[in-house]
């Protein structure tokens, strides 16, 4: 197995290990990014807009509004509007006027999005089925330590 120092040609030792492992993470995201990346481009897609159109098809036939799918969203940082606005000229969302506020739009995945959705799942559980490998405990574990760190607070 290779190491994190080997895959990023570190130099020098880390100061310690709570050091490496934030760079370890850090280089971790990057790599499952690109993974998807590679996952999604023949279905002419983004990571944000297949986690935009889950998030649609979990709410599914209801539709949602843009604040709900911000507060659903993996990547807090898209912009949410722009990758709808790319959803829907795909025809793969539609934008209905809110019948509870119609001065905004409500979101709803269309047929389309949700077959594009199940011909991905198709690659994604293939990629998945790669973590198998690993022990599920040992999975387990690294769940409860990323949701470990996430709780500290400054």
């Amino acid at each position: 197995m290779v190491g994190l120092e080997e895959d990023i040609k570190q130099g020098r030792k880390f100061k310690n290990e709570y050091e490496k492992l934030i760079v370890n993470l850090i280089y971790t995201n990057s790599w499952i990014s690109e993974q998807q990346l590679n996952m999604f481009k023949p279905f002419g897609i983004s990571s944000a807009q297949y986690n935009v159109l889950r998030i649609l098809r979990g709410h599914y036939p209801k539709p949602c509004t843009i604040n709900s799918i911000i507060d659903r969203m993996i990547d807090r940082m898209s912009n949410a509007s722009r990758i709808v606005d790319r959803l829907e000229a795909k025809g793969l969302v539609a934008r209905e006027v809110c019948l509870v506020d119609r001065r905004a739009k409500d979101v709803l995945i269309t047929q389309k999005g949700l077959d594009l959705l199940n011909e991905i799942e198709v690659s994604s559980k293939l990629w998945m089925e790669r973590f198998e490998k690993i022990n599920e405990d040992r999975i387990k574990a690294a769940n409860n330590l990323l949701d470990e760190l996430r709780t500290l607070q400054d």
